[in-house]
């Protein structure tokens, strides 16, 4: 399951896993979005289930893995938790309703999913693996995103925290903190001149490329990270060598 798979790196990573072999379960509030990547996944080949499913809404939550217990029968063993948002200001100036949406979707919305997702494998006794996106900005603070870092590094610790706890079940839980690649509700600031200077602080000197995170998604989907809990895999082009 990917959650966030309507778009940017969450609908990639539903097509990487699904060229991989699995049967994918697409997660989203966006239906319309959800169905035509199904078919566009059936078209080459795969399988693919959208369910509906707001991060925000334990009530959705828990029917999505509702949805996903019946028409499965199983729970899925690999979960890619990778809804979020941004609302951008200065620290002084962010609203509770801005800081509050952001921690809603970015944090809470991973606990809520990974609590659902941990309850259903061990209750199926299936072992899986938990793969939360998480962000560099989560590892070093940058200038006017309070909320989506303060969200994004507790990511990387609960991701510690559900890793410690769900071993003994055969459950691993990851993270990946990527950098900067391009997606919709980044693009219109990676284009503009602000954006460009960012680039070239990056020590590659550039954004990266969906596909460049195929790799660790892959390892931590796969048993070849099969002895990997607990772990962040930061793939940014070496922008944490150097300030945000």
């Amino acid at each position: 399951m990917v959650t966030g798979a309507s778009s940017g790196l969450g609908r990639h990573f539903a097509k990487v896993l699904s060229k991989a072999g699995a049967d994918v379960v697409l997660a989203a509030r966006r239906m319309d979005r959800l169905e035509a990547l199904a078919e566009e996944i059936s078209k080459s080949g795969g399988r693919a289930l959208p369910v509906e499913m707001d991060v925000t809404s334990d009530d959705s939550v828990s029917g999505a893995f509702a949805t996903i217990k019946e028409a499965l029968g199983r729970p899925c063993d690999i979960i890619v938790s990778n809804s979020g948002m941004s609302r951008d200001t200065w620290f002084r100036e962010q609203s509770e309703d801005d800081w509050n949406a952001v921690i809603d979707t970015n944090l809470n919305g991973v606990w809520r999913v990974g609590k659902h997702a941990t309850n259903a494998m061990i209750d199926a006794g299936v072992p899986g693996s938990i793969i939360n996106i998480a962000s560099i900005t989560g590892l070093q603070p940058q200038m006017m995103t309070t909320a989506y870092c303060v969200s994004k590094a507790g990511v990387e610790h609960m991701t510690k925290q559900m890793a410690l706890e769900n071993a003994r079940y055969g459950i691993r839980v990851n993270a990946i903190s990527p950098g900067y690649y391009k997606t919709d509700i980044n693009s219109e600031y990676l284009d503009s001149d602000a954006g460009d200077k960012m680039r070239k602080r990056i020590a590659m000197k550039r954004f990266g490329e969906h596909q460049e995170l195929d790799g660790a998604l892959l390892l931590l989907s796969s048993k070849a990270g099969s002895y990997m809990t607990g772990s962040n895999i930061v793939v940014d082009g070496g922008h944490l060598l150097l300030p945000l």
